[in-house]
């Protein structure tokens, strides 16, 4: 038999990843029904069907973050030593290596895959923990960023319906268990233990919501803040699962779901028209519809 606390951990591990595999395969499932027009062409499926549930989730989250972490972010940024910012950052930009690593080579990205390697390696050893970016004064090791969400999307796997979870914000239902997977490749899951991976787990958070400070202007001026922040979001995904190069016409506006809906919406009618006018003669002009 296991002793409790390897029990206890067992638990702990197996938990998250069942959750993570049950919520693959569903997102696998919603993606694969896909929608056709009326003359069989597919249709893309509207990436928000949960906007309801996750408004109130985001009113929540937006009304922490501007009582909370915005606050504290800002306080952080004016009166902390730009220095000491400058190696926090390092820091978990370091930790977050691993992570990388191992989704380029699942990606078969075995050059990136070396090069983050060079460096994770190079700063961990040379630059006290990460804290010091010593792979990046002039050794060709250029950075990547991977996560498990991104290797899912490279193999195939549809993002699913949009989500927007309390405290982490937005995801779609393939990136939100990727985060599951991503978290057991973290190091200071391993070595921190207890109030230790608290702290750790807070400062991350508070290093990550500066660099989103400059955004809040933006969001703020926009007329539907929640419309902003997932459209953002779903362009960025797709920007990032395609390493820059989407395929033509994703992110130039043609996911107006809106106006998809308008068309739906008009397609009943044009249909009835189609069915009552008689049908024409080979030797007429083809009609434009």
């Amino acid at each position: 038999m296991l002793p409790r606390t390897s029990r206890s951990e067992y638990r702990l591990l197996i938990s998250p990843l069942a959750i993570a595999l049950v919520l693959l395969a569903a997102t696998t499932l919603l993606g694969g029904c896909a929608t056709t027009q009326a003359d069989g062409t597919p249709r893309e499926r509207n990436p928000d069907p949960f906007e309801k549930v996750n408004r109130g989730v985001f009113r929540f989250n937006d009304t922490l973050d501007r009582y909370a972490l915005r606050p504290a972010a800002t306080v952080y940024r004016d009166y902390t030593p730009k220095i000491v910012q400058t190696g926090v950052g390092n820091f978990f930009d370091n930790l977050g290596n691993p992570t990388t690593i191992i989704n380029q080579f699942l990606q078969g990205k075995f050059k990136e895959g070396t090069q983050d390697t060079g460096r994770f390696l190079l700063n961990t050893t040379l630059g006290w923990g990460g804290v010091i970016d010593v792979a990046s004064g002039g050794t060709n090791l250029p950075k990547h960023n991977e996560d498990s969400g991104q290797t899912l999307g490279w193999w195939g796997v549809p993002p699913g319906p949009y989500l927007v979870l309390p405290f982490l914000g937005p995801a779609t239902l393939r990136d939100a268990p990727a985060r599951v997977a991503d978290d057991f490749t973290q190091p200071f899951r391993w070595y921190s233990a207890g109030s230790e991976r608290w702290i750790s787990l807070g400062l991350s958070f508070l290093d990550r919501r500066v660099q989103y400070l400059p955004l809040d202007e933006t969001q703020a001026r926009t007329y539907d803040p929640y419309v902003f922040v997932r459209d953002a979001y779903l362009q960025r995904r797709l920007y990032l699962v395609f390493d820059g190069n989407p395929p033509q016409g994703r992110l130039s506006g043609e996911e107006d779901w809106e106006a998809e809906a308008l068309r739906e919406s008009e397609e009943p009618a044009a249909n009835e028209g189609d069915a009552a006018r008689p049908p024409a003669d080979d030797n007429d002009p083809p009609r434009k519809r």
